[in-house]
C-alpha cells in the first residue's frame, strides 16, 4: 500500500482499516511513504501500528510514483501472496479470504484480480462498475485491447512478479506494462465474479485520464504490444485511434460521459 502527501488522511483510514477487518487478516502491512508525507496521514499509521498485524514502514526521500513505490513494496514482501490496495479505496471483508482460498487451489495462477465498484463520496453511492473477464484466455484476449485486471484488487505471487522485472515506471500504465510482461513469459490470470474493492472516484479521475501525456503512455504501450507480437497493426490502429479520439480530442465532460456509458456499467 502506498500513500503520499495529497492523499486524503480520512480516505487513508478507512482504507488501511478495510484491510485490517478482513474475515482472514494479513499478517504483514507494507506501506510505502512515496515521499514526505503530512503528519496527518503519519498518525493514521502510528494509531493503527499497535496492532497484533506487523507493520512494515518504508520511506522514499521523494515521490516517486506509484510504480516505483510499488517496486519497493513488493520487494520488501516476506509472504509469497501479497495483495495490492491503493489509499482511498475500501476492500469488502471477504476480499483476502476469496483470494487467498482461490490461490491456495489453483496454484497455476500467478495474478488473481476482481470486480470494482465505483462511487462518490459514499460507498452506497455507486456510480458504475468495471467488470474484467475471469477466466486466463478471456484476459489474455481482453489484453489486446484493454488493461483486463483492476489494479486494485489484485494478489499475485511474489515470485511471478519479481521473475518479470516486478512493477516499473510507465506513466499511468505500470500494471498494464506489467501483465504483458507476464504474458510474455507465459504466467497466468484470473478473476474473480465478485465486487472485491469500492473505488473512491471523482470528476478528476476524467481529467486524470486525458492529455498528451496520458495519450503517449498509451501509445507506448501499444507500440510495445505490437512489437512483441501480441496484436497485429490492424488492431494497432484501432487501438491508437480510438485512445487519440478519447484522451486528446475529447473534452472532459463528454470524457466522462463515455467512461460512464461505455467503460463502465
Amino acid at each position: 500500500m502506498a500513500v503520499y502527501h495529497k492523499d486524503n488522511p480520512e480516505h487513508f483510514a478507512v482504507a488501511l482499516d478495510s484491510m485490517l477487518y478482513q474475515t482472514y487478516p494479513a499478517d504483514e502491512i507494507v506501506i510505502v511513504k512515496d515521499g514526505p508525507i503530512t503528519k496527518a496521514l503519519q498518525e493514521v499509521i502510528d494509531e493503527r501500528s499497535s496492532r497484533d498485524i506487523s507493520f512494515h514502514e518504508l520511506a522514499l526521500e521523494t515521490n516517486r510514483g506509484h510504480g516505483e513505490a510499488r517496486r519497493v513494496g513488493v520487494e520488501a514482501c516476506r509472504n509469497e501472496l501479497i495483495a495490492v490496495m491503493d489509499a482511498d479505496d475500501i476492500s469488502v471483508p471477504t476480499r483476502c479470504e476469496q483470494q487467498v482460498t482461490y490461490m491456495e487451489k489453483n496454484c497455476e495462477t500467478d495474478v488473481l484480480g476482481g470486480q470494482i465498484e465505483e462511487f462518490i463520496g459514499n460507498p452506497n453511492d455507486v456510480v458504475g462498475k468495471r467488470l474484467v473477464p475471469l477466466t486466463d484466455k478471456e484476459i489474455k484476449t481482453y489484453l489486446r485491447v484493454r488493461c483486463p485486471m483492476n489494479q486494485v484488487t489484485v494478489m499475485f505471487r511474489k515470485s511471478s512478479v519479481v521473475r518479470v522485472g516486478n512493477y516499473q515506471d510507465w506513466y499511468s500504465n505500470e500494471d498494464y506494462y506489467l501483465w504483458i510482461r507476464q504474458v510474455l513469459a507465459g504466467g497466468r490470470f484470473a478473476n474473480l465474479p465478485s465486487t472485491l474493492v469500492f473505488v473512491r472516484v471523482g470528476q478528476g479521475m476524467y481529467h486524470r485520464r486525458g492529455g498528451w501525456k496520458y495519450f503517449k503512455s498509451e501509445y507506448g504501450i501499444q507500440k510495445l504490444m505490437l512489437d512483441k507480437g501480441i496484436i497485429n497493426r490492424v488492431q494497432f490502429g484501432m487501438n491508437v485511434m480510438a485512445r487519440l479520439v478519447l484522451q486528446v480530442l475529447m473534452p472532459n465532460w463528454l470524457r466522462g460521459i463515455v467512461f460512464q456509458k461505455m467503460a463502465r456499467q
